[in-house]
Order: structure tokens, then C-alpha cells, then sequence
């Protein structure tokens, strides 16, 4: 059989290793950039690194000498590099090529591939590994085209000498808070445009001590018992979402202790100390932010910006502040799924016409009337402990139904609607009492327009390891 991987990322490296390993399968890895790790090689700014521990992290099945607790960007784009090298899919990759279309034929039964250089190819199974944070948001604030200075998105970001500049950032989110105390030892004045709060817990990152790293190298189980304890101290911590538990209060209670200590001015511990509940909008982690903000050349504005000017930001008081440099840490588009990609599916119907009231997919994986196309990083699949995890059980899905297809001689696997009905009703019924929920006073990337909650995952790692290992053979049929 052969099988497209759309995206080099870690989920679609993941994947191919996989397939190869326990399948017959040739393996095609397409990958719109120049290179191979997805959003770490797209993503490059001061500061840039991972708020997960490094060994939850990475794939389960190999053992890796990390450096430090948390990896920066360089750190993880190198294991991946590793990684692909590792496993010798280097052959395997297309990179600088972006898969357009699919198309399923029914005569054939397979999908056809077009990309970007006009080429098309047919593939007997298609994964999309495409990632969710990967296409900007970009504002439509007044006058923002009309500014002098630099001006660009944090994942595209420009190298500029900011010594002695005044610069503004817009947005607190977890991208924002690593660039802020990177780039504030050279700048002259850094502004911090803050729509609304986040809750912020330390992040405790070091280097591992020279011992530790000998241990994990050297001891057979140390790193997977690590990992295993991340995880459980990960599956324990989700149930602070619950916004009437204990852990909901716990966890409260550790981000106002970290405001307290770090932040020295009464007005500013105030202005980022959400009203809200921990957990409706993604938490963000950062041992660096608060303090940062202690610095006299560093200013946080709690309002949203209103307008942008030629030569500066107007916030929503109507105060005006020159900069120079305006750096937009404003998001992306998470809910548009697939919004690079057109696919159809059975009788030429597109995947975005089947989602134009909402995006939703079996496990986040399979959509009804798509037969042998998966989803990496689909519809609520985001959260558990490290979105690795969430995507290597996604990859041995799709394992599983090409195994399948081998093993039996048929040539699709489609997804039951009956199943993906009742997936999506548990979804929302355990979703209505999170700290998520659209009513609960914050503004998140979780929501699409209509107010569903399309990108979530709401329970731990634990509980979508069991729905993906046990649900999946009931949900994804083959013809008799």
C-alpha cells in the first residue's frame, strides 16, 4: 500500500516511523517548508522553547541524552533532525513541496495527491498531520498597515537589532511571555500590550546536573520512569478543569502565590491576576515573565490595543506609545482545520462543506464519508500531558486500519456516523463543566465562531490512550 504523510512535523514523523515499522507500507512524507520539525522550524524567535518537560516531550519509544529539563527551539529541532536520520526517513522526505488537494476516486479507490508544482500522485491511504498552531492571526486593528517600523507575527519572525529600540508587544499568551524577558536586556523600552490575563505558573527549568544526565543515558528504566511520573503528576493536574474541585482551588492558589513573590508593583500583580478560573484558557508556564516585568525599562499595559499609528500603538484608554519595532504575539487559527488543504471525500463532497457548522472527527481522526484519510493534531485532540503522546496514539491508529487493510485484502476503512455522533455527544457533555466552557469569562483559542469547542481534549492522556486503543476497531469498519 501506499500511504502520504502531509506534514514533517513530529506527528508526521511519528507516523511514518510506525507505519514502517509495523506495516508493508511505502511511505511518502510531504513537507510545505525546508526543512523537517514543523512548528520548531517555523518558530525561531528570542526565547523560543517548549513548556513541557523534554521527557514527556519526545517519542516513547527512543531514548534521548537531553540537555535540560525544558528544550529550546535549536535543542528540539535537532531531535528531530535525530530522529528522522534515526530512522532513516530521509529518502522519504519532499520537502518545499505543499500538498494542495486530495481528491478520492472512487474507480480506484484511492486519493489523488496534487501539490503546489502542479504534480499529483495516488495514494492508497493519505495521513494529514498538518499541526494546529501553525497558520497566523493576524489583527485587523486600524492603521496597522500604515506603521513605519518593523512589523511581523512571532512565527515569522524578522531578525532585528533591538538595542536601544522601544518595542511593543502585543498579546501575554505563552508565546509572548518567553519573548518578553529575552529581548528586554537589549531594548531600550518594552511595552507589553495585555488584552487579558493568563494564569501563570512557574515553569522551574534548569539544565539537567552532569549525574542526572549519566543516569538517563546509562540506567535502562530512569528515563521512562521519569516520563511515567510526569505523566501521572500531569493526569492528577487536569483535574484542576474541574472548575468545583479541589485541584481547581490548588492550582489558583500556586499561580497567586507566584504572582505575590515575583511581582513587586501592587498595580501590576493586580492588572495579571485573572478573574477568571484556572484552566479557560490555555495556562501558561513561565519562570521568567513576572520578573521581567520588575524591570524599569519594561511596561505592562493592561488594555487592548485600539489602533496602530505610523509611528506607535494607541491602546483602548486612548493613550498613545511610540516604538519602533511591533512585535504581534497574537495567536493563530487554531479552529480553521485543514484551512491549507482541500479535501474530498466520497461523491466529490469537500471536508470543509461537511464541517461548515462545525469541525469534528472520530477520535479526532476520522471523518465519516473520508474513507483511509486520518488526522493527526484533528478536531479535540489537544491537551492530555504532552501533545507528542496525543499524537503517537493517533499514528498507531492509523497502524492498526492499515494493518487491517493488509490483513484482509480490502482496500478502504470508513467511519461509522453513528460513532462519530456519539464521540461528539461525549464530548460536549464533558466539556459543559469545564473551566473551558465558552461562559466561563475568558477569551480563548478553543472556540469556533458558533461557540463549540472544536480543539480540546477534555480529560487526560490516559482516558484518550484507552478511547483510541478501544474504541477505534467499533468506529472504523471495513466493507464485507
Amino acid at each position: 500500500m501506499r500511504v502520504a504523510v502531509i506534514g514533517a512535523g513530529v506527528g508526521g514523523i511519528a507516523a511514518a516511523i510506525k507505519l514502517r515499522r509495523s506495516t508493508s507500507a511505502s511511505v511518502v512524507i510531504y513537507e510545505q517548508s525546508a526543512g523537517v520539525g514543523g512548528t520548531w522550524f517555523d518558530n525561531r524567535y528570542p526565547g523560543c522553547e517548549v513548556d513541557v518537560h523534554s521527557h514527556a516531550y519526545s517519542l516513547s519509544f527512543l531514548k534521548y541524552d537531553w540537555p535540560r529539563t525544558h528544550a529550546t527551539q535549536p535543542e528540539l529541532l535537532a531531535y528531530v533532525q535525530h530522529v528522522v536520520e534515526r530512522f532513516g526517513l530521509t529518502p522519504h522526505l519532499r520537502l518545499n513541496t505543499r500538498v494542495t488537494d486530495l481528491v478520492w476516486e472512487e474507480s480506484t479507490q484511492t486519493y489523488r495527491l496534487s501539490t503546489e508544482h502542479g504534480d499529483s500522485e495516488e495514494f492508497d491511504v493519505v495521513i494529514s498531520a498538518l499541526g494546529l498552531l501553525n497558520v497566523p492571526r493576524y489583527p485587523d486593528w486600524p492603521g496597522l498597515d500604515t506603521f513605519s517600523g518593523p512589523c511581523f507575527h512571532t512565527s515569522r519572525w524578522q531578525d532585528q537589532d533591538l538595542t536601544g529600540k522601544s518595542v511593543a508587544v502585543v498579546g501575554t499568551g505563552s508565546t509572548a511571555v518567553q519573548i518578553v524577558p529575552a529581548i528586554a536586556p537589549a531594548a531600550r523600552q518594552v511595552y507589553v500590550f495585555q488584552r487579558q490575563p493568563g494564569w501563570i505558573e512557574p515553569k522551574n527549568e534548569r539544565e539537567f546536573t552532569p549525574r542526572q544526565r549519566w543516569v538517563f543515558r546509562n540506567v535502562p528504566l530512569a528515563q521512562r520512569l521519569n516520563r511515567a511520573w510526569i505523566f501521572h503528576k500531569g493526569n492528577r493536574r487536569f483535574k484542576g478543569y474541574d472548575v468545583g474541585s479541589r485541584y481547581q482551588r490548588r492550582m489558583r492558589g500556586l499561580c497567586e502565590r507566584f504572582i505575590a513573590t515575583s511581582i513587586q508593583d501592587p498595580a501590576t500583580r493586580a492588572a495579571v491576576t485573572p478573574d477568571y478560573p484556572w484552566g479557560c484558557k490555555r495556562p501558561v508556564l513561565s519562570s521568567t515573565f513576572y520578573p521581567a516585568l520588575n524591570r524599569g525599562n519594561v511596561e505592562l499595559v493592561p488594555h487592548p490595543v485600539a489602533k496602530v499609528t505610523p509611528t506607535g500603538v494607541l491602546d483602548a484608554t486612548g493613550t498613545h506609545r511610540d516604538a519602533d519595532v511591533l512585535i504581534l504575539s497574537t495567536g493563530f487559527q487554531p479552529t480553521k482545520f485543514l484551512s491549507s488543504l482541500d479535501v474530498k471525500g466520497v461523491d466529490g463532497r469537500s471536508i470543509h462543506d461537511v464541517w461548515r457548522e462545525r469541525a469534528s472527527a472520530f477520535l479526532g481522526i476520522t471523518v465519516p464519508g473520508f474513507p483511509n484519510f486520518f488526522m493527526l493534531y484533528g478536531p479535540n485532540t489537544n491537551g492530555g500531558v504532552s501533545v507528542i503522546a496525543q499524537l503517537e496514539r493517533q499514528a498507531e491508529v492509523v497502524v492498526r486500519a492499515v494493518r487491517r487493510l493488509e490483513r484482509t485484502g480490502a482496500r478502504t476503512v470508513d467511519t461509522s456516523p453513528d460513532a462519530a455522533r456519539r464521540f461528539l455527544a461525549w464530548i460536549d457533555r464533558r466539556m459543559a463543566t469545564s473551566a473551558s466552557a465558552m461562559n466561563a469569562g475568558c477569551h480563548n483559542y478553543y472556540h469556533d465562531q458558533a461557540g463549540h469547542n472544536v480543539t480540546q481534549w477534555p480529560a487526560g492522556h490516559l482516558a484518550y490512550a484507552l478511547a483510541t486503543r478501544l474504541l477505534s476497531p467499533f468506529g472504523l469498519r471495513t466493507p464485507h
